[in-house]
């Protein structure tokens, strides 16, 4: 399996199934293992205005996975220091406050040099689409990162807290969504796709 993990990566076309993430025991997760199963792959923090958007995926976790749909909880600390606790402290935090049952994975980077390459991967496949403004967050997000770089939306970075990325049966990405986004819409798009 893993020969055949290396042969699939080593192609000019990457497959999401090519890419290892890290269990929180330090031990690789081939997402080769995810193979039929519909994914969601999300970026998140515990101290975000976005953080309860924990119970919403929870919601979706405990309705639709028994249909196929998995999540891959990916914490990072590169927005706003939003998840400094240790990866078992966060997973405490939101098994307590949010009752979250899918699985988190270690604490990753989304951007720059240190940035897992399965994010690299989506981002390539899915750059940034813009803030939803009708929402009261984006319209501040919009303006604190217009501040900062005026040509931030030009990337394909992740900007914020709680993009995800939606992956189908097959290993495709057909959709981001970025934190601003109604959950619905992810509802929807999952549903489509199971």
């Amino acid at each position: 399996m893993n020969i055949r993990v290396k042969d699939c990566c080593s192609k000019q076309a990457k497959s999401f199934y090519c890419f290892t993430v890290k269990a929180q025991d330090g031990k690789d997760v081939n997402l080769s293992d995810y193979k039929g199963k519909v994914v969601v792959v999300v970026n998140t923090a515990s101290k975000c205005g976005f953080t309860p958007q924990y119970e919403d995926l929870q919601a979706l976790y405990a309705k639709y996975h028994a249909q196929g749909l998995e999540i891959l909880d990916l914490p990072c600390n590169q927005f706003g220091g939003q998840s400094p606790e240790s990866d078992a402290e966060t997973t405490k935090f939101c098994q307590l406050n949010y009752g979250t049952a899918f699985p988190q994975m270690k604490k990753v980077e989304v951007n720059g040099e240190n940035e897992l390459p399965l994010y690299t991967w989506l981002k390539s496949k899915f750059p940034f689409g813009g803030f939803d403004k009708s929402h009261k967050i984006g319209a501040i997000l919009d303006k604190m990162l217009s501040e900062a770089d005026p040509n931030y939306a030009d990337t394909a970075d992740i900007k914020w807290n709680f993009t995800k990325f939606l992956i189908d049966r097959e290993g495709n990405v057909v959709a981001r969504f970025e934190p601003t986004a109604d959950m619905k819409s992810v509802e929807a798009a999952i549903e489509k796709l199971l």
